[in-house]
C-alpha cells in the first residue's frame, strides 16, 4: 500500500476591514520587523499607530509585502521601484474595475 502525505491547512479569511499586527505580518510573510519598518519608510506599507511595536496593518498589506518581496528577489528591484510598481499595479486594478462597471451597463 502506498503512503500518502497529508497536510492539514488552516487559515482565516481576511476582508478589507481586517487589521493585522506587526507580529502577524512578520509571521505571515516570514520577515523580521526591521524589514517591515524599511517597507514603511519607503511607503510600501502604511501602518496604523504611532510606535512600531504597536503597529497594525490593513489585511491588504500581506499582498503588498509579498509582491514587494518578489520584486526584490526575482527582478532585483529596489524599494523605491517596488513602491512605484505597487502604485501602478493598484492603478491598473482601479482602471479594470471601472471598465467592468462600464461594460456592465
Amino acid at each position: 500500500m502506498a503512503k500518502t502525505n497529508l497536510q492539514i491547512l488552516s487559515g482565516e479569511v481576511l476582508d478589507e476591514g481586517t487589521e493585522i499586527t506587526l507580529a502577524q505580518l512578520c509571521h505571515t510573510c516570514s520577515v523580521q520587523a526591521e524589514t517591515i519598518e524599511v517597507m514603511v519608510e519607503h511607503g510600501i506599507l502604511e501602518p496604523v499607530g504611532t510606535r512600531s511595536h504597536h503597529w497594525c496593518f490593513p489585511a491588504n498589506s500581506i499582498k503588498r509585502m509579498r509582491i514587494a518581496l518578489r520584486l526584490q528577489r526575482d527582478l532585483d528591484v529596489n524599494l523605491a521601484g517596488a513602491a512605484l510598481a505597487l502604485e501602478l499595479l493598484e492603478r491598473i486594478d482601479q482602471l479594470h474595475a471601472q471598465l467592468r462597471v462600464i461594460d456592465a451597463r
